[in-house]
């Protein structure tokens, strides 16, 4: 449940901060977006989101509390963003998972885990106008990138279950903090750090 509803309150605050309308414009993109994304590649149609009432409600449950609290969720932001950061985690792993188990190859899968748990936040991102945050800044994309890669793996290895699932998961979420905590950036080539 936490996972569709803390996207949805993530959404709500950025397009607030951007000086958009959070309510008609950002609420479930943030929190569906991703897995909308993914189902339409795997040709898992319709998507999930589309056929089970718990999603959408969900993401709306999200964005009423957002709307509701929005005076109070600046002072939870760190909060929030830990919730998110288990939510790209979690993601990662459930759409590295699905794309393999629909047949798509490894490399394929893990793309597909990263579309998913980013995919979202770049569709919020770039209706308020901005450069999605997967391309700008932070580590984002490459945390998904290695829970779906290591997901995949102990798939094709046989070794998957909850404990290979949590240990992609922890990973993705240990890179994501750290990054946030130490603000690491992701490496750019060097001709654009000589250009500075």
């Amino acid at each position: 449940m936490i996972l569709v509803v803390n996207p949805s309150t993530r959404s709500f605050l950025h397009a607030r901060h951007q000086g958009a309308d959070p309510t008609t414009r950002q609420v479930g993109r943030g929190s569906l977006g991703g897995g909308f994304i993914r189902d339409v590649l795997i040709d898992s149609l319709p998507p999930a989101t589309l056929l089970d009432r718990r999603y959408y409600t969900l993401a709306a449950i999200g964005g009423v509390i957002a709307f509701a609290l929005s005076k109070y969720l600046r002072r939870i932001e760190a909060a929030i963003t830990m919730l998110d950061t288990i939510g790209l985690s979690a993601f990662a792993v459930i759409g590295a998972s699905e794309a393999l188990e629909s047949g798509l190859g490894v490399a394929p899968a893990a793309l597909l885990g990263v579309v998913t748990a980013v995919g979202g936040g770049t569709i919020r991102d770039m209706l308020v106008r901005q450069v999605p945050s997967v391309l700008s800044s932070g580590l984002y994309a490459i945390p998904a990138l290695v829970g779906a890669t290591v997901t995949v793996t102990a798939i094709q290895l046989g070794v998957y279950g909850l404990p290979a699932a949590l240990g992609a998961a922890s990973a993705c979420f240990l890179i994501r903090t750290l990054g946030l905590h130490f603000s690491i950036d992701a490496p750019e080539p060097p001709e654009t750090r000589r250009r500075r």
